[in-house]
């Protein structure tokens, strides 16, 4: 992949093609497991690669069709060689290390012409996911970029598999084809954190400090089929049902105290909360096309359907002291929260496009959406603190209801001439919102009217600048939690309450690019802004009171501005076995935001901008050099309260060095430094983190024993700052650092011609 010309793969898998990311890539035309890059770009071995091949990412309806895809997203299609089409392959690998971190992985997969298998398995604890597996740095991958790890540590176990045939002329169908996956993955994680917090008001400002700690575990189960038929050159039908169910115990514990301005303790907080939970969740889509003749008209209808059931059983402890003058006051919640929540959503399309010329179409199309959901909520308090159970509290209980209702007509039309296209429907985007509070017998209910507005217009031709420009509109249905008016005190510093006439959320979305690649130069630049207009914006009210309690309520507010740019430069070079890449990327955000803070109306602004260069050097065989630096300037304004204005600058500088001499040994190093300006006093603000690999390949390069550490220096750390409208977090996070692993992985291959029918 790295040899196209265009192309570029971060650290972290991440998939470019000039300035334009890879979202799917597919084998023999074919999904494997799934969508996702990462899974067939480290997993399939390049010796049974044939061709290469980047397309507009088009759904499969649109393929049908012959419509545009999503110039904004690229598919790649991988075609396996006719003499690899029939046979397998197949890798395992195993490894321990210090601290008994270990890792173990396997696949093989299965070709015999149209019909392919392919089997994963995975177990680590080292915060892996176990399917997307680096052929230098195993499963450990190439982290060092992003100082990765995350917060936590995890245990993760896995498993699947997927196949998939396809019949030609069989059964009086043209073309019959089936697919199907399953996935099994158990998480355990743990994690720890301390945060230090300030609050903001318009007049004053409160800190808070806290420790926590949890255990999560998970397993989930996720399923997939599809059944596809071909009738013949003009009709088509689609069945794709999906599965996941997931089964979850955890457990956590915090304590936090709150200070007044002049630091002198307010209340402080301990709480436990174990619990177990459950989700189904079940999806179906039926798609049928028709195509009328050879001059684009069809017609196409599709229908789903989702239903979710959702349930939990958590015990939950905690007592608050409020420190006072005289007496100190005590608050204690001991309950059992039993919840319920449950989902059924359908969906209904229906396009029409009608040929009016070669160059113009025209569209109609009719869509609805349907969507009933309730959440139940039982507090039980335990009178005595003797573990019964079995006085229900009226105020934190609830039983809540949604029922979502929206009809979308639209009419649009295609025009095409010479290499320009311009696409624009126009239609009706009508909402029935409707709640009901059966535990308090309150209703309500509106109706919303609002324009659904889309337009594209676009230049495209093969080694030709690219231009475009979309504006559309949408809208965003509030979450139940925020829309159900009951108390939620779960946190007993921080109560929360819903408000049942919150209106929907309507965005006005205007997105340019440009892009221009030369072939002959391998040299290219990308550009792009995008913006974004927030109407009925659903943000929070926040009052504060004298024990330093916090509630939280809902309301729409118009005037939110979301904005974002950049442009990237690509340079190429290709001398024998030798090969130079240069990439330049600038990118700049700017966030208009509108809330409240302790009741008073505020508008802050964010500006940030994101300098950074990289640079490749490949002698094939021999070694490859990736330097990379990057920096981040962020400035925040408000206009109440000035002291609040913050600008700071961060630092990231990356460089990968790997080398593949003497012949069958690999010894890579993947080293970043960061530093901070964002950090609070006392904390650790700048860090190396480095991971080291040393390869030796023998059996004719079948067999690998590696040794790697993580973290070889011993910096890892997870302190970060986050600046919100109106608090300033300084966090520190349980984090996996420094180990050392021997590790040794072998494959196994054969392959025959293509068979013969």
């Amino acid at each position: 992949m790295k040899k196209l010309p265009g192309v570029e793969i971060d650290r972290s898998g991440n998939i470019t093609m000039n300035g334009t990311p890879i979202s799917k890539i597919i084998v023999n035309g074919e999904e494997f497991f799934g969508d996702d890059p990462q899974i067939a770009l480290k997993n399939l071995p390049k010796e049974i690669v044939d061709k290469i091949q980047v397309t507009d990412t088009k759904t499969e309806a649109q393929a049908f069709t012959g419509e545009d895809g999503d110039s904004n997203n690229k598919t790649v299609n991988i075609t396996i060689k006719e003499d690899k089409n029939k046979g397998y392959f197949a890798r395992a690998t195993a490894g321990y290390g210090t601290d008994d971190r270990y890792e173990a992985s396997a696949i093989f997969n299965y070709f015999d012409d149209e019909l392919r298998t392919s089997i994963l398995a995975s177990s680590n604890n080292i915060n892996s996911s176990g399917f997307s597996y680096d052929e230098t740095f195993g499963m450990m991958g190439r982290s060092a970029a992003a100082i990765s790890g995350g917060p936590g540590i995890t245990k993760s176990e896995s498993a699947g598999i997927n196949a998939a045939n396809k019949w030609k002329n069989k059964w009086g169908f043209k073309e019959v084809e089936t697919s199907g996956d399953y996935f099994f993955g158990r998480n355990d994680t743990e994690q720890r954190s301390e945060s230090q917090t300030e609050y903001l008001l318009p007049d004053s400002r409160y800190f808070r400090n806290t420790e926590r700690s949890s255990n999560f575990i998970n397993d989930s189960h996720r399923g997939n089929a599809e059944f596809e038929i071909e009738f013949d050159t003009l009709t088509r039908i689609s069945v794709k049902p999906k599965i996941d169910a997931n089964f979850a115990e955890s457990y956590s514990q915090s304590f936090s105290e709150s200070l007044d301005e002049n630091r002198n303790l307010v209340n402080n907080t301990e709480t436990a909360q174990n619990g177990k939970s459950e989700s189904l969740r079940f999806e179906n889509q039926i798609g049928f096309i028709k195509k009328f003749g050879n001059k684009g008209a069809f017609f196409r209808l599709g229908f789903s359907n989702k239903h979710e059931n959702q349930n939990s059983e958590s015990l939950y402890y905690s007592e608050t002291t409020f420190f006072e003058e005289e007496n100190n006051r005590i608050q204690v919640q001991d309950q059992f929260i039993d919840l319920e929540n449950k989902e059924d959503a359908y969906s209904l399309e229906a396009r029409h496009r009608l040929p009016a010329s070669e160059s113009l179409s025209f569209d109609s199309s009719y869509d609805f959406d349907y969507s009933y959901a309730t959440n139940k909520r039982y507090v039980y308090d335990s009178e005595n603190n003797d573990g019964n159970y079995n006085s229900i509290n009226d105020t934190l209980s609830n039983d809540f209801s949604v029922l979502n209702r929206i009809h979308a007509p639209r009419f649009g039309l295609n025009y095409e001439i010479m290499d320009w296209e311009i696409e624009a429907d126009l239609g009706l985007l009508l909402t029935h919102l409707e709640n009901d509070n059966l535990f308090q017998e309150t209703t309500f209910e509106n109706d919303y009217t609002n324009l659904n507005v889309s337009m594209e217009i676009k230049y495209e031709q093969q080694g030709e600048p690219y231009y475009s420009l979309d504006y559309e509109t949408s809208t965003e249905i509030p979450f139940i939690r925020q829309l159900q008016p009951v108390v939620d005190r779960t946190d007993p510093l921080n109560i929360i309450i819903g408000n049942p006439e919150l209106r929907p959320t309507y965005r006005h979305q205007i997105n340019l690019q440009y892009r221009n690649f030369n072939y002959n130069t391998s040299s290219g630049i990308s550009s792009w802004l995008w913006l974004n207009f927030i109407e009925n914006d659903i943000v929070s009210i926040s009052t504060i009171d004298e024990d330093l309690v916090r509630e939280t309520r809902f309301t729409n507010i118009d005037g939110s501005i979301n904005a974002h740019a950049g442009v990237s430069y690509n340079k190429g070079i290709r001398k024998e076995n030798k090969q130079y890449n240069f990439s330049l990327s600038l990118s700049g955000s700017y966030n208009k935001n509108l809330g409240f803070t302790n009741g008073i109306k505020y508008q802050s602004e964010q500006y940030s901008f994101n300098p950074s260069v990289r640079l490749t050097y490949v002698i094939e065989k021999v070694l490859e050099i990736n330097p990379i630096y990057g920096l981040t300037y962020r400035s925040s304004v408000y206009d109440i309260n000035a002291e609040r204005n913050e600008n700071f600058i961060n630092h990231q500088v990356g460089l990968d060095f790997t080398t593949y001499w003497p012949e069958n040994l690999i010894f890579a190093n993947d080293i970043s430094y960061r530093y901070l300006e964002n950090v609070a006093p006392g904390l650790q603000n700048s860090s190396i983190l480095w991971n080291l690999s040393l390869g030796y390949q023998f059996f004719e390069d079948k067999a690998t024993i590696r040794f790697k550490v993580y973290d070889l220096l011993d910096q890892n750390i997870q302190a970060m700052r986050i600046i919100n409208n109106d608090y300033i977090r300084d966090s520190n996070d349980l984090i996996l650092t420094r180990y050392a692993m021997l590790s040794f992985s072998y494959k196994l291959s054969s392959f025959g011609g293509r068979s013969r029918p």
